[in-house]
């Protein structure tokens, strides 16, 4: 192997792993936070023990974004898309009044 291809090789891997750090630091960008507007017109919660049953009387106990039919996160996974929130995340633990049953 001559200096140049294993430079370029070394290069290579080092743009591989920044990219993989790039996608990582974005998905967690795109994370919904409870302080947004639109969340917080829906009531979210990234814990839905934490659910304000005061204001959202239609909860019921066991209801999370994971069991939601607008999540669209894969089974298991922490976080999620959610059809309500475009390309923002959902925790899979969490609740919206928008909560629609499979």
């Amino acid at each position: 192997m001559n200096p140049s291809r294993r430079g370029f090789l070394a290069c290579g891997l080092g743009l591989s792993t920044a990219f993989a750090w790039q996608q990582a630091a974005r998905a967690q960008s795109t994370r919904l936070e409870e302080s947004d507007p639109a969340a917080q017109k829906v009531g979210y919660v990234h814990d839905a023990a934490r659910v304000d049953k005061a204001r959202f009387t239609t909860y019921q106990s066991g209801q999370n974004c994971a069991g939601c039919s607008l999540y669209q996160g894969d089974t298991g996974s922490a976080w999620g898309g959610c059809v309500l929130f475009g390309d923002r995340q959902v925790a899979a633990a969490g609740w919206c009044s928008a909560y629609a049953t499979m």
